[in-house]
């Protein structure tokens, strides 16, 4: 029967894949790294991760997820060194579990990285509006900024990959240099008012403790450890998309798996020094003031200006701002090949000449990134003509303040969502990866990097993602009364069977299709199972 399907139904060539052999290592880490923005990681993570997580223990924090998702990538790069392919977590996970799964959860791996561009944007425009605002004394509306960074971004994005991937190292080293050189000053001053702090901000066991409240005579509420992890994870989302660039890497093999622990513990170890230092810098009150404060932010500024003077704390702003854009950009990179590789093995001819279309001279998945611009762009208007955040006055009365739209609903709501999405993918991967080496055999797996490794990241990613849930509403905070929030883990289950849903579907009615879901691999690896 499947025969006869197969042959009513013949499947449709794909058209010609990405540019192979654009990229090497130094450019597959630059935008793994810039997908996860260490200058907006921790300027805007640290500070809620203080103020309402687990407090001074928030490196702790970074140290426990540096951990976990090392664990997670052992297994994760397994795979990559067998398998390489553009949908990433679609190919591998289609691999382990099958066609239904990987098709379930390549769309919601999709889904995440399309809100995550819309994050990070709302994240963009905000600074943006700031920095201008402070700077120049000009007023610009956010919205101005978001539709310019989109625009710009979707050109950028058109053109060779080699052409973005400049951009993201430049800004990059731009964003490590100035973290570093603030830390730096913090050991030449040997540490802050209360010295290093080592013992209350390093320790594993911090990590698991929240801010108490009143803590070190300040007006802080009792936080949440759960917080505290998940704002630590959010800061890393992004280092996985190694494995999205593995078609366009001049050696994959060996390229991927690298990049992919050199992303992971580099950026672990940094944030783990850099958010120590600046706790340090600042002393255990004045970090906890500051991060409850209505400038949270000022957590970085006031001690970059301090041992930095004005004029770095200007380049500090615009380097956030840079580097937000350049997050988004990442972001973009991503979502589209990600769009890119689910069209190409989508039944339509059309679908596939379109959306799985790479632009025959720069080898970019130049449609799929032009519908990620217009879904980015929708996204964004939908957010500033129709949510509204309230804060409240000295009398306690709620006032509208449509100038936090883009930072608390936008970059702080996407950004929950995605990260919820990313982590059940993982989680699932991880599954993944011990079904293809130990109940599939397609390769023979050592029991540590492809069994025990997994199986705990795996776990711990679900954690992760209960504490979430647990926590949720205050996780969101001012977003909390948002329709979008109340719908956010709905939207999540529902993209994910929608994709079960469609699988099976292709199973029965398209056979020859359905074998194909996740199977779009380089020649060298090409793997049917």
């Amino acid at each position: 029967m499947a025969t006869e399907s197969a042959a009513v139904h013949p499947a449709p060539e794909a058209p010609p894949g990405l540019k192979k052999g654009a990229i090497g290592m130094v450019a597959v880490i630059f935008m793994a790294v810039a997908n996860a923005a260490p200058i907006t990681a921790m300027t805007g993570n640290t500070p809620i991760a203080v103020g309402y997580g687990n407090g001074l223990g928030a490196p702790a924090g970074f140290l426990f997820a540096t951990i976990i998702l090392t664990l997670f990538a052992l297994g994760y790069v397994a795979m990559a060194r067998h398998i390489t392919t553009t949908g990433a977590f679609y190919g591998f996970i289609s691999h382990g579990l099958g066609q239904i799964w990987g098709m379930a959860s390549g769309l919601l791996a999709t889904f995440a990285y399309v809100v995550f561009e819309g994050s990070l944007i709302g994240g963009c425009a905000y600074f943006a509006n700031d920095a201008v605002n402070s700077l120049l004394g000009v007023d610009i509306p956010w919205l101005v900024f978001a539709v310019v960074a989109i625009v710009i971004i979707a050109v950028l994005c058109y053109f060779h990959i080699s052409f973005t991937a400049a951009i993201l190292g430049v800004t990059l080293v731009a964003e490590v240099l100035i973290l570093f050189g603030l830390a730096m000053t913090v050991i030449a001053n040997g540490g802050g008012p209360d010295g290093f702090m080592l013992d209350q901000t390093v320790l594993l066991n911090n990590a698991f403790e929240g801010l108490p409240a009143g803590a070190f005579g300040t007006a802080a509420a009792a936080g949440s450890m759960a917080i505290g992890l998940f704002f630590a994870f959010w800061s890393w989302v992004g280092f996985e998309t190694t494995a999205v660039y593995g078609e366009e890497s001049r050696n994959p093999k060996r390229i991927i798996p690298r990049a992919t622990l050199i992303a992971v513990i580099g950026l672990g170890l940094f944030y783990t020094f850099i958010s120590a230092m600046v706790l340090a810098g600042n002393g255990a009150k004045a970090s906890v003031e500051a991060s409850i404060s209505a400038s949270p932010l000022d957590l970085f500024f006031g001690l970059v200006e301090k041992n930095l003077g004005g004029v770095l704390l200007d380049v500090y702003k615009i380097l956030l701002v840079i580097g937000s854009f350049a997050c988004a950009l990442a972001f973009h990179n991503a979502a589209s090949r990600y769009l890119f590789a689910l069209g190409r093995e989508i039944p339509s001819p059309k679908a596939r000449n379109t959306i799985g279309a790479a632009h025959p001279k720069h080898g970019s998945p130049y449609v799929a990134s032009t519908l990620q611009s217009a879904i980015t762009l929708v996204i964004v208007v939908l957010f500033a003509g129709f949510t509204a955040v309230q804060v409240p006055d000295a009398d306690g009365v709620p006032v509208d303040t449509p100038a936090l739209v883009p930072y608390v609903n936008i970059y702080g709501l996407l950004a929950l969502i995605g990260t919820a999405a990313i982590l059940l993918v993982q989680a699932i991967c991880s599954a993944a990866v011990i079904s293809y080496f130990w109940a599939r055999k397609v390769h023979r797996g050592n029991v540590i990097t492809t069994l025990i490794c997994p199986l705990i990241g795996g776990l711990a990613m679900l954690y992760v993602v209960w504490l979430l849930w647990d926590n949720r509403a205050f996780a969101a905070g001012l977003a909390a009364n948002s329709q979008v929030f109340k719908v956010g883990p709905y939207l999540i289950l529902a993209v994910f069977l929608v994709g079960l849903v469609y699988a099976l579907w292709l199973r029965t009615a398209r056979p020859q299709i359905y074998a194909e879901i996740g199977r779009t691999v380089i020649e060298d690896s090409h793997e049917r199972r």
